[in-house]
């Protein structure tokens, strides 16, 4: 079965030992690593403290961008569960961690562009849909992508449904494509993997992209996967769409 890349179960569990005051949800953050020279693997870091047990998390995911996998040994996760442990240690310890892989692949060598970025924070966002230039250029060279979220629901089951009547996934188009119109379907939801855990909707959360050896691109749509979080709060975890656009 293919692996989604990105929001693994146990990040959505907000709970632990060590009560702390509700924040009022947590999303996480999250930041480019990079990409290889060919385009076909991509790494990106989320990040941020469990609302409910205050323990800063850190999770590295590394993904084939051809078949939308986790490569062998990711994702990379680090939890601190000590008291007052900071995030910047877990964030290190991700790192350490993620090291090989990184390496591998040199992905730190390639980092993208950050095309777009649309945060949950932004008061004047659009949530269901992004436009963006693949690249920083003089307006006549640029070329514009669009896409389109749309939400879809789901019947509950499992342990959502104690808790909700129905759970959403979505279905994610490129309608724009180098300034043409486009309807390339890029992610179209049959199931709601267990990975997000009880899902009550999403946002297009930014667009990274890279320009590859072959003259090709990668463009890694970035989702934001709302979910039930503790006492009823919500949660907020990534998940990356990746899509190559030939030349």
């Amino acid at each position: 079965m293919k692996k989604r890349a990105g929001a693994p179960v146990l990040l959505f569990v907000a709970a632990g030992a060590f009560a702390s005051p509700v924040l009022g949800g947590d999303y996480a953050a999250f930041e480019p690593i990079g990409f290889s020279a060919d385009g076909n693997v991509f790494a990106f870091e989320e990040y941020g403290v469990q609302d409910g047990s205050g323990f800063p998390y850190s999770t590295i995911y590394v993904i084939d961008t051809r078949s939308d996998a986790f490569l062998p040994g990711a994702p990379v996760r680090a939890v601190g569960r000590e008291d007052g442990s900071p995030l910047s240690k877990a964030r290190h310890e991700a790192r350490r961690r993620a090291a090989p892989l990184i390496e591998a692949y040199r992905l730190a060598d390639a980092p993208g562009l950050l095309a777009a970025y649309n945060p949950i924070t932004e008061a004047n966002a659009k949530p269901l849909s992004l436009t963006y230039d693949s690249f920083a250029a003089e307006a006549a060279f640029r070329e514009t992508y669009s896409v389109t979220l749309e939400e879809k629901a789901f019947p509950s089951d499992g342990i959502c449904k104690d808790f909700l009547k129905e759970i959403k996934g979505f279905r994610l188009s490129m309608t724009t494509k180098a300034g043409a119109p486009a309807a390339d379907v890029l992610q179209d939801d049959s199931r709601i993997p267990d990975s997000r855990r009880c899902p009550t909707g999403y946002q297009v959360g930014g667009a990274v992209t890279h320009r590859n050896d072959d003259g090709s691109e990668t463009h890694v749509i970035m989702v934001l996967v709302k979910s039930l979080g503790f006492e009823g709060t919500t949660d907020g975890r990534w998940i990356a769409i990746p899509t190559r656009v030939a030349k």
